[in-house]
């Protein structure tokens, strides 16, 4: 049961794993990403099937259980997914921005324009 277990879990992790890695950004961000990933799915393989492994990993950084790592990564990582998601919704803030100021612009009345143009728009006289 315990091996059926292990297994789901490994592909759970693989699933998610390609999710993640699929995707877009500039290429330096990408790479950075799929390194991550690759790690992530590395160490989340071998604390399934080797769970004494985290428990050693937490002695070695002086705490006490394996599931307390695995708590404080999560936090850290959560902290950076919250950073990184605040900084790409202020540069999509900032370009909707730009181009609702462009589109206003755009169609902004010209007073340098002929007014024949302008009633044009405007329709007919009751």
């Amino acid at each position: 049961m315990l091996f059926i277990v292990q297994i789901l879990l490994v592909l759970a992790v693989a699933i998610v794993s390609l999710v993640l890695i699929r995707g877009g950004s500039n290429a330096k961000h990408m790479a950075v990403r799929r390194i991550m990933v690759l790690l992530f799915a590395l160490t989340a393989a071998l604390s399934i099937f080797f769970p004494s492994l985290l428990t050693e990993a937490a002695h070695l950084l002086g705490i006490g259980r394996g599931t307390d790592l695995v708590l404080y990564a999560f936090i850290v990582s959560f902290l950076v997914y919250m950073s990184t998601t605040h900084q790409r919704f202020r540069h999509t803030e900032a370009s909707i921005t730009k181009l609702a100021r462009r589109v206003a612009l755009d169609e902004a009345v010209r007073p340098w324009e002929s007014k024949k143009s302008s009633d044009s728009h405007i329709g007919p006289a009751v």
